[in-house]
């Protein structure tokens, strides 16, 4: 599969699963959760979900758990919005760079 097909891929899972977040989950473990990237394997068997969440550790690993345990459901959103021959196994995981871009951005005007 080509990079740029890959990507429209990736990028059309990431709105499936940022719509189905945002609007269709129930969970109240699942706060301020942003789908920010997903990468999928090139066999489409698997798609790795990195997700930022607004608040602490602890809520950060249990809207981690929220998203792990609705796996299935949002497996089934992205089945029911994309013809895919195969719908991928969901793994989600914290995206560091938001926070890590924050970080550089306090250390550069401490610097100033």
């Amino acid at each position: 599969m080509t990079t740029a097909r890959m990507r429209r891929v990736n990028e059309a899972v990431r709105e499936v699963l940022a719509a189905a977040v945002a609007t269709e989950m129930k969970d109240p473990r699942i706060g301020f959760v942003t789908v920010t990237d997903v990468d999928t394997s090139p066999d489409l068997r698997a798609a790795r979900v990195y997700v930022s969440v607004l608040g602490s550790a602890e809520e950060r690993e249990s809207a981690l758990e929220g998203l792990r345990s609705a796996h299935g459901f949002l497996q089934a959103r992205i089945a029911a919005e994309m013809r895919m021959k195969r719908t991928p196994t969901l793994t989600f995981e914290y995206d560091e760079s938001i926070e890590r871009g924050a970080r550089l951005s306090r250390l550069l005007e401490e610097d100033e």
